[in-house]
């Protein structure tokens, strides 16, 4: 028998890496314990030393998706004679250095339910589960511990508490994990707070499509901050969207439903596709098609248009009710920061939006969408955050020394 312990070094903190090597260790029988401290995870246990050597190999190997394993390193130790495997809450204390995971687009699975009439999460815009859902822009500190996040004050229901605590679902130690009747809501409101009444609507989502096919214009509170959104073929919307927003001919960026809706917006390469669909959702540049259906303020005179994807529940909803592709433009007056707090984007955006889509769930970093253009078959970032920030970039050469790098304006 031997004893061992190891240290998982990279984005392995919220990707569902404890539940991973609990059900690892379980199915090869070993004992000990995993858990998060603030420079990643940590995991003892014990075995004969050959099922020890094929536990340690098969860790980076069989890591879940969204995990990026940078390193592994182990050490001998005494044996115990632990019995069982468990999962302990993360210590105190330590240099937070542990690498925080970007946020990642709906899942297929949590997708499935959310537009299931049977589902107890049918419709809830916060649907989420270990391989998806919020996750660098709600984080306060490390470990990621659902304490250390701003679902903090989101106390789990019994449902709830129960996939959290099974290691047989997919919810098994999701951080972010809620349900229509213990998490966030959603709620459509006048620049002033006050609330928006419309009783042909079953919620405050389809309150909100029904608005934007009227020709308004809505500030949606997103996953790391405000859009501005209006209907990307009526002209007189976005034409007025770019009067308040002072922005005089930088183009648009679109949302279509599916990819099949952003085909018939603009011609993508097999590459740009799969940049489209992949988790990081970011906003795609490619030649628009002759015969698009945007309004022309959309993108004046502009050979591309940037379209992006539905990436968290609410967008899905939103897009699913409405019908047809959104300008999806940052939620800023030009030059300014995207705003993110409620009341701070209520100020900023009264004189531009006619309503506002809010939710209880704090932002606590504000990333805007990424944009990207295919070179070939290579992306080139025209701006990386939401779906990659905070994420590393392996350097080509070793580097002896610490670099800080800066945007330009910066």
């Amino acid at each position: 028998m031997s004893r061992v312990r190891a240290r998982i070094e990279g984005t392995v903190q919220g990707v569902g890496f404890r539940p991973y090597v609990y059900r690892l260790a379980d199915e090869m029988g070993l004992a000990g314990h995993v858990l998060n401290d603030s420079r990643g995870v940590v995991v003892e246990v014990e075995a004969p030393s050959e099922t020890v050597e094929r536990f340690l190999a098969r860790l980076p190997a069989e890591a879940p998706p969204l995990a990026t394993v940078e390193r592994v390193t182990a050490e001998e130790l005494e044996e115990v004679g632990e019995l069982g495997f468990s999962i302990r809450e993360s210590p105190a204390g330590g240099e937070p250095r542990a690498a925080v995971t970007p946020d990642s687009a709906t899942c297929a699975d949590c997708l499935a339910e959310l537009f299931d009439p049977a589902d107890r999460r049918f419709r809830y815009p916060f649907t989420n589960c270990t391989n998806c859902g919020p996750r660098f822009t709600i984080v306060r500190d490390v470990p990621y511990d659902r304490p250390n996040t701003t679902m903090a004050g989101f106390a789990m229901c019994a449902a709830c508490r129960a996939e959290y605590e099974d290691p047989a679902d997919r919810r098994f130690h999701a951080q972010p994990n809620a349900c229509p009747g213990c998490g966030p809501r959603v709620r459509l409101a006048y620049a002033g707070g006050g609330a928006v009444e419309d009783a042909r609507a079953a919620d405050p989502l389809e309150a909100t499509a029904r608005a934007l096919r009227d020709g308004a214009i809505v500030a949606i509170k997103g996953v790391g901050g405000f859009h501005l959104a209006c209907l990307a073929g009526d002209e007189d919307a976005v034409a007025e969207l770019r009067a308040r927003k002072h922005r005089e001919d930088k183009p648009f960026a679109l949302m279509a439903a599916d990819a099949a809706a952003a085909r018939d917006l603009v011609v993508m390469s097999e590459a740009a596709e799969e940049l489209l669909l992949s988790p990081t959702r970011p906003i795609v540049l490619a030649p628009r098609r002759a015969n698009a259906r945007v309004a022309p303020s959309v993108a004046p005179g502009a050979p591309e248009l940037g379209v992006m994807l539905p990436y968290s529940p609410l967008h899905h909803l939103l897009m699913s009710d409405v019908g047809e592709p959104l300008v999806m433009t940052s939620g800023n007056v030009s030059d300014e920061p995207i705003a993110y707090q409620d009341g701070d984007a209520c100020e900023r955006l009264a004189d531009i939006a006619d309503l506002f889509l809010l939710h209880d769930r704090a932002i606590e970093t504000r990333t805007d969408d990424s944009v990207v253009r295919v070179a070939g078959e290579r992306p080139m970032f025209l701006r990386r955050s939401r779906g990659f920030v905070p994420g590393s970039i392996p350097l080509p050469v070793d580097c002896g020394r610490h670099l800080l790098a800066c945007g330009a304006e910066l």
